[in-house]
């Protein structure tokens, strides 16, 4: 496969800039591979498409408020300071994008917030848009976390191209997020409200959770026609036993087990055994998966639509089929469906 095998032209005003007014009424195209349909729902359909003792696979990874912006010392130059990941918890080292990058050298200090009660200091260039930043922070560890997130801004993608609302504090997080790290939301969570969670519950679906904490890599674009040669940045994931014995068990039996996401189904696929079953696994991984590709624990998916030449979109296509795939994408311009990260979910069966 190509890199150009994944263009399509998506009008801009299909870029979802506001989420659905509740989560689980985004629309739904559901794809069923044997049969090669597409059927048009409300998320909360979904319902429909399982049974008792099927299993659904959630990423409970919590987005923590990545953006800030500081003020550079002597200049006043206003500089974006994206955090990526920290690096030394107890000497405050983090992994930073910072923009504009040209104005940012080793040995600058930056300044937050209104009284300027937190400084870093620029130790490193990494790569031209990336450094490592010292946090220079008197009080205790809970005390400087509690100042970043009190500085920070809900880390939205630029694509959606407007401010940041307190909706957006709620809204782009799965009611699920439990373990802090990611900066990238994991976008098909992001439907399943808490009522429609007990429903599926009740109707014998079993949730168990992984950890992946999503990073900026997800909106890297792809800039290789020959997709053997891109590279996938790193991401931290755990997968725990009890999901490990969840899903084989459901494997054996021969039940749904449903990815919730590209991050999730990313997790699974980077833990797998000789024999197709689940591992636990706790690492990172840069796995990147595109068509043709064979999969080995989940057979269904829930998924958003992505942006076109977009990795999200090549591992969707790899699950759905190609041609399915950009069939549904067409249909989905065509009806008018929402896209990325606040747009409409898939569901391919």
């Amino acid at each position: 496969m190509k890199l150009s095998d994944f263009k399509i032209n998506l009008p801009s005003g299909l870029i979802a800039k506001h989420p659905a007014n509740n989560r689980d009424e985004s629309r739904l195209m559901v794809l069923d591979r044997k049969k090669q349909t597409i059927e048009h729902k409300i998320f909360k359909d979904i319902m429909n498409y399982f049974d008792d003792g099927d299993i659904m696979v959630l990423n409970n990874t919590k987005v923590f408020p990545a953006r800030l912006y500081g003020i550079k010392e002597k200049t006043g130059a206003k500089i974006e300071v994206f955090l990526l990941r920290e690096l030394n918890r107890e000497t405050r080292l983090w992994d930073v994008m910072v923009d504009p990058a040209r104005k940012i050298r080793i040995g600058n200090k930056l300044y937050f917030g209104e009284d300027d009660n937190l400084v870093a200091e620029v130790i490193d260039n990494t790569t031209s848009r990336g450094r490592t930043l010292r946090f220079l922070f008197d009080g205790t560890y809970n005390e400087f976390k509690k100042t970043l997130e009190a500085l920070g801004e809900t880390p939205i993608p630029k694509q959606i191209n407007r401010p940041v609302t307190d909706e957006d504090k709620e809204r782009y997080q799965t009611v699920f997020a439990k373990r802090e790290g990611a900066v990238v939301a994991p976008t098909a969570g992001m439907h399943f409200s808490r009522e429609l969670i007990k429903r599926l519950e009740i109707k014998g679906v079993t949730f168990t959770e992984l950890t992946l904490h999503a990073g900026l890599g997800n909106f890297r674009s792809v800039d290789v026609e020959d997709l053997s040669k891109h590279k996938m940045d790193s991401e931290q994931f755990l997968i725990e036993q009890r999901t490990v014995d969840i899903v084989n068990k459901a494997k054996e039996k021969r039940k749904k087990i449903c990815a919730v996401g590209t991050t999730t189904m990313r997790a699974l696929e980077s833990s797998v055994s000789i024999a197709g079953y689940l591992k636990p696994n706790e690492g990172w991984t840069n796995k990147f998966i595109y068509p043709p590709y064979d999969f080995s624990v989940a057979n269904c998916m829930v998924t958003n639509f992505h942006l076109p030449q977009s990795t999200q979109m090549m591992m969707a296509s790899a699950f759905a089929g190609h041609d399915f795939l950009i069939k549904a994408y067409k249909t989905a311009i065509k009806e008018k469906y929402n896209f990325f990260t606040y747009g409409d979910a898939m569901l391919i069966i």
